[in-house]
């Protein structure tokens, strides 16, 4: 083996040297929106920390990223492991150089650590040319179209899109100002290089292999089972936890950790750090960050004292919401009957939602009660999340883990009549201040919450007519069988220009909800930028919503008619669709989604 070199580098030095490559030991960026979610709120958090107005920048915190793999050939150094650190760090740069576009003061040299000169010409710092033209447009603001590209430059687009909700809003200009400069000087990775590609993947496989040091579970679990004295009572404590990391690890690496966080933290965790700046970190954060060292914590929530306790503590109690957590992921996948929420709310990315329904259940709690709670928190998740969308409020976890908090500790040790009168009254105050009464308008942030909301009225149409509702079918948004969102008005001002005074009102006008379904992506290219009397017919053929437009279906659905009647809702054909048809099919849906999404839901059905 050749000579290995390690050296700790902020990442302004590291994206300063020559471009990066990526080499065959990992292809493709795969990282989730609750990856970047957790990267993005560590590296704030911990900004946050020493922050203050006119601190310097060297008096601030310093934050450890770990290491990366490095092959060097020539003037390239490809990463054998670390490309997903390094690419959603970048994408994090490109982010925060439109964010202080408008600023009087400014980082200059961010965008440099992006994209650059270099000997053969300017190039980006992480190249790979497959994502090139993703990377070009994301970093000149430009809207890229993902479609038909590789899993890493749809990820790319995704999880750029996902900043805008995930970083904090409303950051003051220079606290941004400083934050960038922190990110780039305070924020240090190892860099480790090797001269041969042999050596490199030596050093990879290593470090994700043979040398892994023990993970925060394998020490949680050893300490639990080194305070049960019973032999047998510790083996048989040893082959449950063992089961259940195995079923974990069928969804992912993580899982085994983000069941551990969650059970801890809905179930123990008495107190979140204040928003104080310097605060420090309380129950909360610790066992988000450092689980298996809250619990030893005798100062923290458990209270276990006995050999006993801790058997029980597994052999009950983790058993218990273990068995409901796999029962929540299998939910996230595919509605289950009861849980239909947990689906929506897994849609919308709120990664808080399994905190907040496991909080409400009690261990001693028999399993249709248990059900019924997490039922009954799911759906107040769901018209929560969405009442706030439609007010323009970010869901974004920076936003909501305070709110979330508080829910959490109001629902815990209830009865299931109370954990309804709790959330009831909550969810009804809530919409005292905001409500469903201002139609939302489709952009590049709400594209998707537009897209899922519309998902939402079809299949809720389609129940209520007596079908099986197709919402699996409808919050596709790629590939052959993929839905798109369907403007009812062509993107054309010329065909408009005596319904609306200049082109910015048209398109404002023409992305209300109201102007807005879902169609098949064939059949949405397929009608290209036809007039309304020429679409009507193809819409008179597809989903429940669609067919509402068209006259033939209010002589054909009885189902359908019963249903708009008992609810009271405005359903009607235009044969004609303007800016009044606009109006009143926006209204329409607001009352749809004020229906849906009732607090009223949450109380027991008599």
């Amino acid at each position: 083996m050749q000579d290995i070199q390690g050296d700790d580098k902020t990442l302004e030095v590291l994206l300063s040297g020559s471009a990066f490559g990526i080499d065959y030991y990992q292809r493709e960026y795969r990282w989730k929106r609750k990856q970047l979610q957790e990267l993005v709120d560590d590296l704030y958090g911990q900004f946050s920390q020493t922050y203050a107005p006119g601190t310097a920048l060297e008096k601030q915190s310093k934050y450890f990223l770990g290491s990366i793999v490095i092959s060097k050939a020539g003037d390239v150094r490809n990463i054998v492991d670390g490309q997903q650190r390094i690419t959603t760090l970048t994408l994090l740069l490109v982010y925060l150089n439109h964010l202080q576009a408008d600023h009087t003061k400014k980082v200059n040299k961010i965008e440099q650590l992006v994209f650059d000169e270099d000997p053969g010409g300017p190039k980006f710092k992480l190249d790979i040319p497959e994502r090139n033209d993703c990377m070009s447009a994301l970093l000149n603001g430009e809207i890229y179209n993902p479609e038909g590209k590789s899993d890493s430059v749809r990820n790319l687009v995704d999880r750029y899109d996902d900043l805008d909700d995930v970083f904090p809003k409303s950051v003051p200009a220079d606290e941004l100002n400083m934050f960038i400069w922190w990110l780039i000087r305070n924020v240090k990775l190892i860099e480790i290089t090797a001269n041969d590609d042999g050596d490199a993947y030596t050093i990879f496989e290593t470090m994700n292999d043979r040398g892994l040091s023990l993970t925060p579970t394998d020490m949680l679990k050893g300490f639990l089972l080194a305070n049960i004295q019973d032999p047998d009572k510790r083996l048989e404590a040893d082959k449950l936890i063992k089961s259940y990391l195995t079923k974990f690890s069928e969804y992912g690496e993580k899982t085994e950790a983000d069941f551990f966080k969650t059970w801890l933290r809905s179930q123990y965790a008495n107190s979140q750090r204040k928003k104080d700046k310097g605060a420090k970190n309380e129950d909360f954060e610790l066992i988000g960050t450092e689980y298996h060292r809250w619990v030893r914590d005798p100062k923290r929530g458990l209270k276990l004292k006995t050999s006993e306790d801790y058997y029980q503590f597994v052999i009950k109690n983790m058993r218990i919401f273990a068995d409901l957590y796999l029962r929540l992921l299998k939910a996230s996948a595919t509605r289950k009957k009861g849980l239909e929420s947990v689906k929506y709310n897994a849609d919308a990315g709120f990664t808080l939602q399994h905190h907040i329904i496991l909080s409400a259940v009690d261990a001693d709690d028999d399993k249709a009660t248990a059900k019924a709670k997490m039922g009954v928190v799911a759906d107040f998740i769901d018209s929560w999340l969405n009442v706030r969308f439609w007010n323009y409020k970010s869901n974004s976890y920076s936003q909501m883990q305070y709110a979330a908090f508080t829910v959490i500790r109001s629902v815990r040790g209830k009865t299931l009549a109370e954990v309804r009168q709790v959330l009831h009254k909550r969810l009804t105050e809530e919409m005292d201040e905001i409500d469903f009464q201002s139609p939302v308008r489709m952009n590049q942030f709400t594209s998707k919450a537009i897209h899922r909301q519309l998902a939402r009225f079809t299949d809720w149409l389609e129940q209520q007519s007596g079908e099986p509702g197709k919402y699996e079918d409808y919050i596709v948004r790629s590939g052959k069988n993929a839905y798109e969102v369907e403007h009812i008005l062509a993107n054309k001002f010329e065909m408009f220009t005596k319904e609306f005074e200049d082109a910015a009102a048209f398109e404002e006008w023409r992305n209300y909800i109201g102007g807005l379904l879902l169609l098949p992506k064939k059949v949405n290219a397929s009608l290209g930028d036809f007039s309304y009397k020429k679409k009507l017919p193809k819409y008179g053929q597809g989903n429940a919503l669609t067919k509402s437009l068209h006259p033939d279906f209010y002589k054909n659905e009885p189902g359908f008619l019963k249903a708009i009647k008992s609810h009271e809702l405005n359903f009607e054909p235009h044969k004609t669709f303007g800016w009044q048809d606009i109006e009143q099919r926006s209204e329409l849906y607001s009352g749809l989604a004020s229906l849906i999404w009732s607090p009223d839901r949450l109380l027991e059905k008599v």
